[in-house]
């Protein structure tokens, strides 16, 4: 399943349902309902919510680097490069920039319409 958030301030935005719906969850909104919307009212607060999370996660990636005590217990030690796993971070910061861009221009931000 895919989900695709919509504002008029910029391109669309298309992510696979899990990491959408954990996403939806992080702005504060209801990630089990099909259908939402950032009003410009909420942007402020989903804008800080997510800038949050990015934080987070890149602090945890920071604080758990990969040595080799780790590499023993990872199923396939080679993912690396085009093949390693890709964070929250770096899937949340499309929707960040989406979200900046309504800001600026004063409009909402929806998905699933």
């Amino acid at each position: 399943m895919l989900i695709t958030f919509k504002s008029a301030a910029g391109a669309d935005v298309i992510m696979f349902g899990e990491i959408a719906k954990r996403l939806v969850a992080i702005l504060g909104k209801d990630p089990q309902d099909g259908k939402g919307i950032v009003t410009v009212e909420q942007l402020p607060d989903a804008i800080a919510r997510l800038r949050a999370a990015i934080d987070e996660d890149k602090a945890r990636q920071a604080g758990h680097p990969q040595d080799e005590d780790e590499d023993e217990d990872d199923p396939d030690p080679e993912r690396h490069g085009m093949a390693a796993p890709v964070s929250l971070a770096q899937r949340a910061w499309p929707l960040l920039d989406l979200l900046q861009l309504s800001q600026k221009d004063g409009v909402p931000v929806v998905w699933g319409v």
